[in-house]
């Protein structure tokens, strides 16, 4: 298997999920992650999540997948010579890896300012919730509020009318995409340092991974004039065979994308065994399909309502337009493409413990990336502070001090 970070020293400092996610992914990729945790371990060791309580089937899952592949060492960093210890690991580290807030760094000495003039071979990344400038950069923040909320993305998914905002659709969607957004700033950073042995400050954020996501409506405003550029809902569609959701006899959903409607509309017909479609006058062209789009949609739901999914899937591969199911989280455990491709490995904890997970979704020499186990915390202090030089009785003395958990 290709790891293409492999040699790569990473030292991370940064709990809950989106820098953490961004360490998983360098994990994935072969980096040496070392975790710095608190001797309380990083709280989301702790999470409650969708009602699911933390060791349930032997895992805290949200743990588990922000932290897969690492290396845990337990330093109170607020101890009397704890930051020694620290400085001495990022010694023979290539990236610094953070989400603590400015002020904490600065207290710390862990900021960019002082680390950088220590250690000029060191790339110093840090994730945030609104950028590492201006009035909020001191300020905390969480996908919900950084990524979902501020970048636009909350309001254009909400419908008009509702008395809300939605909820992000899952858990962490926010941190999970900022986190693989960093991890590849952070590779390139990489990049650069090998080929002109320039070592770079790296910033990320929520806000700006949410901005990126937006980015057609918030460059579209510009032309249009508008507020903001929202999808229509289902009944006010330009066009019924694209980003269109139709239900089947049992109650699942599939979504045809057919960008040349035109051409795929006959065979759609045909497929659906409603030929006589592609014949009506009403619907002979995207035009005509558009003006006539309420008794359209009405004919086609009609048409996939009479057919199971299973029948919808069976009829649906006999033409050459897109389409695709609306799945459930778990039927993923079973796609075809994602256990051909190797998207969703098993993870063996050597204890009894398995447990698959997404791998990171890049794949080198045409081999999918494996991830491996999270650690317990503190698991690692010992072998990490031995292989940083410091003797048994070196790592005895830094627990009886405090800085060793």
């Amino acid at each position: 298997m290709v790891r293409p970070l492999e040699g790569i020293k990473v030292v991370e400092v940064s709990t809950w999920a989106y820098v953490p996610s961004c360490g998983a992914a360098l994990a994935d990729m072969g980096a040496d992650v070392v975790k710095i945790e608190t001797p309380a371990g990083d709280p989301i060791r702790q999470l409650t999540m969708n009602d699911i309580p933390p060791g349930t089937g032997g895992f805290t899952f949200m743990y588990e997948i922000f932290n897969r592949g690492k290396r845990s060492v337990a330093i109170d960093l607020n101890a009397e010579g704890a930051i020694d210890v620290l400085y001495r690991l990022l010694e023979t580290a290539d990236v610094f890896l953070t989400n603590l807030l400015p002020p904490t760094r600065r207290k710390l000495k862990i900021d960019a300012d002082h680390l950088t003039k220590r250690f000029p071979h060191l790339i110093y990344a840090a994730g945030s919730g609104q950028g590492a400038r201006g009035p909020d950069a001191e300020k905390g923040g969480y996908d919900a509020i950084s990524l979902w909320s501020r970048s636009g993305l909350a309001s254009a998914a909400t419908p008009d009318n509702a008395p809300y905002p939605p909820p992000m659709p899952v858990g962490a969607i926010g941190d999970v995409t900022s986190g693989l957004v960093l991890a590849g700033a952070i590779s390139a950073a990489i990049a650069r340092r090998a080929m002109t042995g320039e070592a770079l400050v790296v910033d990320g954020s929520l806000l700006s991974t949410g901005m990126w996501m937006m980015q057609p409506s918030i460059v579209g405003t510009q032309v249009s004039g508008t507020d903001e550029l929202r999808m229509a809902p289902r009944e006010q569609s330009r066009n019924p065979l694209v980003g269109t959701f139709y239900r089947t006899k049992d109650r699942r959903f599939v979504c045809i994308n057919m960008m040349q409607s035109q051409r795929y509309w006959p065979g759609l017909c045909r497929a659906l065994g409603r030929p006589e479609l592609a014949e009506d006058e009403r619907f002979g062209s995207d035009a005509l399909r558009y003006a006539n789009v309420t008794a359209c949609m009405a004919e086609l739901d009609a048409a996939f309502g009479q057919f199971t999914l299973e029948e919808v899937k069976e009829r649906l591969a006999t033409q050459e337009g897109q389409w695709d199911v609306v799945q459930k989280a778990s039927d993923l455990l079973h796609d075809v493409a994602v256990n051909t491709n190797g998207y969703l490995p098993e993870v063996d904890y050597g204890d009894g413990r398995r447990i698959r997970m997404v791998a990171a979704p890049m794949q080198f020499g045409g081999e999918p990336l494996q991830p491996r186990p999270a650690p317990e915390l503190g698991a690692d202090s010992d072998a990490v502070l031995a292989g940083a030089g410091y003797s048994e009785e070196d790592i005895l003395n830094l627990r009886i001090a405090g800085v060793l958990e």
